[in-house]
């Protein structure tokens, strides 16, 4: 489960983790009195990255300039999603922007921190990203990232800062908390400048209190490694967990484990297309269904209805064995995806490009 910035930093805040200060959540259209200090930072609320590129966050310095922030971001459709929330925050004095996130590493099942002293919206561009385990006192992780950021005399602030995002980690089962930029005040002050928190719907048993705004959805989702370059879609655990380990008995890396378990509507594919384009490195995607009690011809044309839902898809490889398959290869025979006779077909066609 994904959530919206203003969510995510809802959360931080409660672990004493600086944010920007929030000066109000509008939705589109609705009446707001907003007179505060300018300049502000209106910020679309959607469940992607890219909104800076894609023109969903804008500086206002008065209150002209703050309705046509508004106006302009409620009609910026973003990867296919207009905003029902739109943040407002007070701008920032900024002098660095760093890169931080914590996530679990799938080989270790361990929390790793990944640091970088370049971030903001080109940090997907940059390479050299500092790995530090978390097996070490936060006193020591404060002094590496210290050390990474070029920052030696906020060693204690960055010691503090980093205990208490483990604790926001753990204590919300989070399986990725990344924020970029961590913003570097010109006062000297660090503050979570934007926040992408990825909650485990497992265990949702356990927080009676989640009410966001991205519903846990009914499947199965495990993230696995935000290096992954190839994205999972299947129905029963054992053919999503055979899908997984046949990806990385071919040397590719698989980024997600993903049942839609015993039936799939249209709803669930573009769910499950919508989990699967949020990790961060995706190249291709496999859907492996075979047709049982769901027919495949029902899940093709789920795939079809899907996709007019999105502005831009990986490319897509599909396998459909068992009940309707045949019928499911006609439907598909013009879509621009690969049809796989089988899965080893699917992984040559990713290896070769």
């Amino acid at each position: 489960m994904k959530l919206l910035e203003y969510e995510a930093k809802r959360i931080l805040r409660k672990y004493d983790i600086p944010t920007p200060t929030e000066v109000a959540l509008v939705s589109p259209g609705e009446k707001y009195e907003i007179d505060p200090p300018y300049p502000l930072v209106i910020k679309s609320q959607v469940p992607v990255g890219g909104r800076g590129k894609a023109g969903g966050v804008l500086l206002a310095k008065d209150r002209p300039s703050l309705e046509e922030a508004i106006n302009k971001i409620t009609n910026t459709r973003i990867q296919n999603y207009l905003p029902n929330k739109i943040l407002i925050e007070k701008a920032l004095d900024i002098d660095r922007e760093l890169y931080l996130s914590l996530t679990i590493n799938s080989t270790t099942v361990a929390i790793d921190v990944l640091a970088h002293p370049s971030g903001g919206i080109e940090v997907e561009s940059q390479d050299n990203f500092s790995t530090l385990n978390t097996d070490r006192p936060f006193s020591v992780i404060g002094e590496s990232l210290a050390e990474i950021y070029h920052l030696e005399s906020h060693a204690f602030a960055l010691a503090e800062l980093i205990e208490n995002l483990y604790r926001c980690f753990i204590n919300n089962d989070m399986t990725l908390l990344e924020i970029n930029p961590l913003i570097l005040t010109k006062q000297g002050n660090l503050v979570a400048g934007d926040c992408k928190v990825i909650l485990d719907d497992n265990a949702l048993f356990r927080h009676p209190d989640w009410n966001f705004e991205d519903k846990p959805a009914n499947k199965n989702f495990v993230y696995l490694d935000p290096e992954g370059k190839v994205a999972t879609i299947a129905n029963g655990a054992g053919l999503a967990m055979a899908t997984v380990d046949a990806i990385k008995s071919a040397n590719l890396s698989p980024a997600n484990f993903l049942d839609l378990g015993g039936k799939t509507t249209t709803d669930d594919v573009i769910k499950s297309l919508s989990l699967v384009t949020q990790l961060p490195n995706i190249e291709a995607i496999i859907v492996n269904v075979f047709g049982g009690i769901v027919r495949c011809d029902d899940v093709a044309s789920a795939i079809i209805q899907a996709k007019k839902h999105f502005e831009y898809l990986p490319k897509l490889y599909v396998r459909l064995s068992g009940t309707g398959s045949k019928e499911a290869f006609a439907i598909l025979g013009d879509e621009d995806l690969v049809l796989c006779p089988d899965l080893s077909v699917c992984i040559q066609g990713i290896q070769h490009g």
